[in-house]
């Protein structure tokens, strides 16, 4: 069975991560790297056995079955509406954009060329979280009124560019809210109305490090979220 070929767009801390998945999959295996630094992309192919070249446009001539795009926010509209443009799936790392138009952009492309495109959601994949959806939907809890998550740690952000607003777009919300928010849809359906509360934070950074949310699903859920760099 021959396995899926995959080409990665972005050669950056979580990278290393999908590096390490394809070396484990037996049905996958990642064929190309590309990003704007030619050492990087190289040091990378070389941990998959794959080819590297410095700009993303080389991969769309590539024999590849999926691209994942890993580069900062900003860069995700141009670099996925490229390889749909080509009929090639898309999964994206999050968050997915910057802001709202962005974003619709994506979707309409992928709908207008008929190709799969995804965020990469990767908690809905987590046996916890696969289990407790499971018991979510099997109406042994009863009705859920209200739900709590809090995604915390503390990690020194003064020098990672998810801190400079201009390239990630925001702070902490947009980091790791994403996955907050993800989870509440995954396990109680669409979100009707957000409110957040920037409580500040300890690093002086320019955005957001620590935020309380509160959602409200259109279930009629209310959901509490606690999102933190500094604790």
């Amino acid at each position: 069975m021959s396995k899926l070929k995959f080409g990665l767009v972005g050669a950056g801390g979580i990278a290393q991560a999908y590096a390490q998945a394809f070396n484990e999959s037996k049905c996958c295996e990642l064929v190309a790297v590309a990003d704007v630094r030619p050492e990087a992309a190289a040091a990378l192919a070389e941990i998959v056995g794959g080819k590297a070249y410095d700009d993303y446009k080389q991969l769309a001539d590539l024999e590849l079955d999926a691209v994942i795009v890993a580069t900062p926010p900003g860069t995700h509209p141009e670099i996925a509406c490229h390889f749909m443009e080509f009929g090639k799936p898309v999964l994206c790392e999050k968050p997915l954009t910057t802001n709202v138009a962005d974003a619709e952009k994506i979707i309409a492309m992928a709908e207008k060329n008929n190709v799969l495109f995804t965020m990469a959601s990767k908690f809905r994949y987590c046996d916890d979280v696969v289990k407790a959806k499971g018991i979510l939907a099997s109406g042994v809890l009863g009705d859920v009124l209200q739900f709590e998550n809090a995604f915390t740690a503390k990690v020194d952000m003064s020098k990672r560019w998810n801190s400079q607003e201009e390239i990630s777009g925001g702070g902490v919300l947009i980091d790791n809210g994403t996955h907050s928010v993800d989870i509440i849809r995954y396990f109680l359906g669409g979100v009707e109305s957000v409110l957040v509360v920037d409580a500040g934070g300890t690093q002086g950074l320019a955005v957001d490090e620590n935020v309380k949310m509160f959602a409200k699903t259109k279930g009629g859920v209310t959901a509490s979220v606690d999102l933190t760099w500094g604790i």
